[in-house]
């Protein structure tokens, strides 16, 4: 007996086979595109080429996104350190304030240079700085220069006639601040009663250290030495400059040299120099040394540059005393040769103190980046000559571009034992490793 089939609903329709031929692929159901495989794609080659690029994209920006997560969180952890510090941060984020640890013990007397080290470079035009000599102090400068000029009995300083100002003075710039400064770091306490007794120079780091203060004469040498040396007396008369007292140079916190128009044979005088506390910038040039038995050719003597060939003209009307005398024979020309002496070995550490000269018309200009072995042979005469006389090498009017040149000639120049480094750049020379980037062609 044949079992009975219910017939189809009346609104149900009957699928139909018109074919033998299976259904085709756009009948089948269609997936998402997420939930899609390789072989959902096998036949469609233009979603096949690019889906090995969306996979690396995926995969950088996956990459990327977990970089900047672990950057955040260190961020984030710094921060913490900083809004809820630990117990030793706290203690030193509030060591000395008032009601904490530490209360009034976060400074000392002769704080003025904590953490300064002093280095040896010397601040060239110093008055130009928007801060003169505590720009220099601050970056740890072993030296300042002050260029100066005699009017109406007052010493100004600039660099030139038109850069002069009445209130820009020797004593406003340079003498009354070392004043001030040296009395803080001498204070008279009951450890320290003699404060008057210069022990203690401008750096708390080192406090045996001298800071030099280079004068350059612009005007007559001759009218200009009683008047420098009438304007240290506010520091010679507390002992705060260096001397020498007949057999020994006694260091104080401020060593003075002339430069410029500086007169050695005033220097070098008992009567116009009686403290002898007012050094000379040597010539540098002429004391250029070779190593025994040597016959190369000494280096070359500067070209004499004249100072202040125009401050007669530009004085103004008044008594003969306010204008600058007619240089003598031999006065007035410049670094290390106005007075100068007929030897050099007359220049001692009895009366000098530096020993200087032009880079650039000494040595010459650095061809190709790099100094010549006739220059090098320059530079170590000039030193091993100014050792062997007790003083100091300095090259003024260095190479200051390209960086990477000037860099370069300061690291030979450090290397070959020049003792102090004439720098415009100071956070150059002080605060970067210069020593290490010599430029493009090492």
């Amino acid at each position: 007996m044949r079992r009975a089939v219910d017939p189809p609903a009346a609104d149900e329709e009957q699928p139909t086979c018109t074919s033998s031929q299976p259904l085709l692929k756009q009948d089948t159901p269609e997936r998402p595109r997420w939930r899609t495989t390789r072989r959902d794609f096998y036949h469609d080659e233009k979603l096949m080429r690019g889906l090995k690029p969306r996979c690396c994209a995926r995969l950088g920006l996956g990459t990327l996104i977990f970089l900047g997560l672990i950057q955040l969180f260190s961020v984030l952890g710094g921060l913490l350190i900083v809004f809820v510090p630990d117990g030793i941060h706290r203690i030193l984020n509030q060591w000395g304030r008032l009601g904490h640890i530490g209360q009034g013990l976060s400074s000392w007397p002769t704080d003025f240079s904590r953490g300064i080290l002093p280095k040896p470079c010397h601040s060239h035009n110093d008055y130009w700085r928007r801060v003169p000599l505590y720009s220099a102090i601050e970056a740890g400068c072993m030296s300042v220069e002050a260029d100066v000029w005699l009017f109406r009995e007052e010493l100004y300083i600039g660099h030139s006639l038109a850069s002069l100002t009445p209130n820009r003075t020797l004593a406003s710039l340079y003498v009354d601040p070392l004043v001030q400064i040296l009395e803080k770091q001498n204070p008279t306490t009951q450890f320290h009663p003699d404060g008057n007794v210069s022990q203690h120079g401008v750096f708390d780091t080192a406090p045996e250290q001298s800071l030099t203060l280079l004068i350059d004469f612009k005007t007559s040498g001759s009218a200009l030495f009683p008047y420098v040396l009438s304007a240290l007396e506010p520091l010679r008369s507390r002992g705060h400059l260096t001397y020498r007292n007949g057999t020994q140079t006694i260091n104080r916190p401020i060593t003075v040299v002339g430069t410029g128009n500086t007169p050695f044979s005033l220097v070098d005088s008992d009567l116009t120099n009686p403290h002898h506390d007012i050094f000379f910038d040597a010539p540098l040039a002429a004391m250029w040394e070779g190593l025994p038995g040597e016959t190369s050719t000494p280096a070359p003597k500067p070209e004499s540059s004249v100072y202040g060939a125009d401050i007669d003209a530009s004085l103004p009307d008044g008594s003969a005393s306010e204008r600058q005398q007619q240089p003598a024979s031999g006065e007035d020309l410049g670094q290390g040769m106005s007075g100068a002496a007929q030897s050099p070995d007359a220049y001692t550490s009895e009366n000098s103190f530096y020993a200087s000269v032009s880079f650039a018309q000494a040595i010459g200009h650095v061809v190709y980046g790099k100094l010549s072995e006739s220059q090098m042979n320059l530079i170590r005469g000039h030193i091993r000559g100014a050792h062997r006389r007790g003083l100091k090498a300095r090259y003024w009017e260095l190479p200051f571009w390209p960086i990477g040149l000037r860099n370069h000639v300061w690291d030979v120049l450090v290397k070959e034992g020049v003792d102090l480094l004439n720098v415009d750049d100071l956070k150059g020379a002080t605060e970067t490793d210069w020593g290490s980037k010599t430029g493009w062609w090492s």
